[in-house]
């Protein structure tokens, strides 16, 4: 190539003198290689590094989408009741014996002996009556009595002499057995005034009205001077016997098979704070009212420093016998349009929509009669979107939680 021709490419042609220009000339082509390569070695480095970000970036965001997708719940065993249930009642305290005291003879009330508060004893004096008419009543039986004396007397004689007139043959069979007729009815007539004059003697004693037991008066309804027939069953005393008391509660039919006589009850009132009454059921009515489903219990209670008041309002704890049921938290329960529903899930980690049958309500626990086991582990609050066959992950115990991350600041604060 010619001179010209280097100096149009702007070429300039190296002498045979001039090696030190060429050398540099080689050195700047050398840099500029290596600085390509150092450039293209840069581009390869951030290509791999963004190829392995965006990897790991789709690895993550995979697991994160299936750490999502799990549903994690919390599950019970269900336990069952070892001492059984405590059911309080309301009830009315009543007298052991509560007796109304009427009057059984007629007169006017003379005087009373004991007012509303007394404590009597059996057979006490209560209230006096004024009988005038039974008095005289009484006064003629007997005089009528003596009439009938005198004419057994007169009969008894008369027959003694006919029959001695009989054996004489003086008299006939016949006027022998009219005597002794007369004197049988004389009998009878003695006899029937003897019966008369008892009757009312005993009316006499009803003058005065004692207690038949031993008691409180509770109410007094006459005063000196009232007129008492004792044919309008007018109640004079109201007797109550209150040691023992006695108390009637209703227990609902679904406790109903679990009380039984013998049974310890405690007994409590408000107005009485921190007292309380130890009970014994007696008796039960051992039937099902049919308008209220209940069943009548009767509850004896002692009352010997008589603190408690008979017609006060208390409360009955029944201890209730334990029915080996299976029982679950409320919050376990599925309501579906198929009946209620219980999740359990299986040692797989899949869930299992079991129908139960639904016994006592305990508030916040139920008894399940039929559908789970004592092993089951059920969910607790289910999700509405739970289905049959659902993957799930049990989630671990909040106390062990607690106790784990309880631990790791310790474990730090130790380092």
């Amino acid at each position: 190539m010619s001179e010209q021709r280097h100096s149009g490419l702007g070429i300039h042609p190296v002498a045979p003198g001039d090696s030190g220009e060429l050398l540099k000339r080689r050195q700047i082509v050398r840099r500029a290689v290596i600085v390509a390569a150092a450039v293209l070695v840069l581009l390869a480095a951030g290509a791999a590094r963004t190829v392995i970000s965006r990897i790991s970036n789709a690895h993550a965001l995979e697991a994160g989408t299936a750490e999502r997708a799990r549903q994690y719940v919390k599950t019970i065993v269900p336990r069952s009741s070892e001492t059984g249930q405590t059911v309080a009642l309301p009830g009315t305290l009543q007298g052991f014996a509560q007796s109304p005291i009427a009057a059984r003879a007629s007169g006017y009330l003379r005087r009373w002996h004991k007012d509303i508060g007394s404590r009597v004893a059996k057979g006490e004096l209560l209230a006096e009556i004024e009988t005038p008419e039974i008095d005289q009543q009484l006064s003629q039986a007997v005089a009528a009595r003596g009439q009938a004396a005198s004419s057994l007397a007169l009969a008894k004689s008369t027959v003694d002499r006919w029959e001695a007139l009989r054996k004489q043959d003086a008299v006939s069979q016949q006027e022998l057995d009219e005597r002794r007729s007369a004197d049988a009815q004389a009998r009878a007539n003695l006899a029937a005034a003897d019966a008369n004059v008892e009757r009312l003697r005993q009316l006499e004693g009803f003058k005065r009205v004692a207690a038949p037991f031993a008691g409180v008066i509770t109410r007094r309804n006459v005063d000196v001077g009232d007129l008492i027939d004792a044919g309008s069953g007018r109640i004079l005393f109201l007797l109550t016997q209150t040691d023992p008391l006695r108390i009637y509660v209703n227990v609902p039919q679904s406790y109903a098979q679990l009380v039984k006589p013998g049974q310890q009850v405690t007994v409590t009132q408000t107005e009485l704070r921190g007292k309380t009454f130890r009970g014994e059921v007696v008796r039960t009515s051992a039937s099902i009212d049919a308008a209220t489903r209940t069943m009548q219990v009767e509850v004896s209670l002692p009352n010997r420093d008589g603190m408690l008041l008979p017609g006060a309002y208390v409360q009955v704890s029944l201890p209730l016998q334990s029915s080996r049921t299976p029982v679950v938290s409320t919050n376990t329960l599925m309501f579906r349009e198929e009946g209620i529903r219980v999740a359990v899930v299986d040692a797989e980690g899949r869930i299992h929509l079991r129908p139960v049958t639904i016994g006592r309500n305990f508030g916040d626990t139920v008894e399940v009669l039929d559908g789970i086991t004592g092993s089951d582990r059920v969910v607790l609050n289910p999700s509405d979107s739970l289905g049959e066959g659902d993957q799930v992950v049990v989630a671990p115990e909040p106390a062990l939680a607690a106790t784990k991350a309880s631990a790791v600041p310790a474990a730090r604060a130790a380092r």
